[in-house]
């Protein structure tokens, strides 16, 4: 596939990606119970291949279980959403709700929209928000299409978190599938990864 293509395709998922969003009203459904929504993730860097997810950060002060479930049993009710999983995780270090949900589209692409919904002022507030624009600041042209490379090549079946890709070519200059391989297999991805370039 040429930059080109990658490109195209990239910008093609984005546009999805972007219509799903619109089309469940999922940021006027968090606004409502007074969450702030913010998206994180590859749709926010520009760097979404071929791994239908969306990525929400929403912040509340308080956090309240209440809220988290009111918005989204109004999710739930859209007829495209076919399955909600949640995590509630308020009494960790990331004081947070952990939400996913699935959204089938009218010509059957299955996307999974992970929703986190985290207390303001907590430790996570506004750390992803701050390494997705320093990866956006950093980012070459050349870096772009090779991360958008990797994500193409990689296999449906294996499993690689998006950081995993940003590291390994931003930091240690991996550029073939090949040497992603084996940078993944010197360190093992853990729950959470944290790092800003």
């Amino acid at each position: 596939m040429t930059d080109e293509m990658l490109l195209y395709r990239s910008r093609l998922v984005e546009r999805r990606a972007l219509d799903v969003i619109d089309k469940t009203g999922i940021i006027d459904i968090w606004n409502e119970v007074g969450a702030e929504v913010h998206i994180v993730g590859s749709l926010a860097m520009g760097l979404m291949m071929k791994h239908l997810d969306i990525d929400l950060h929403v912040y509340s002060s308080p956090l309240t279980l209440r809220d988290s479930f009111a918005a989204m049993s109004r999710l739930a009710a859209h007829p495209s959403i076919t399955k909600i999983e949640c995590r509630n995780l308020t009494h960790t270090e990331e004081q947070c709700v952990e939400w996913h949900a699935w959204y089938e589209s009218l010509d059957n692409e299955i996307w999974q929209i992970d929703i986190i919904h985290i207390l303001k002022g907590s430790r996570y507030d506004g750390y992803f928000e701050r390494m997705a624009e320093r990866i956006k600041a950093v980012l070459t042209d050349e870096m772009r299409t090779c991360i958008l490379r990797l994500k193409a090549e990689t296999p449906c079946d294996e499993h690689v978190m998006g950081i995993e890709y940003y590291q390994a070519v931003i930091r240690d200059g991996v550029r073939t599938m090949p040497e992603f391989m084996r940078w993944r297999e010197r360190q093992p991805a853990t729950e959470i990864i944290e790092w800003i370039p």
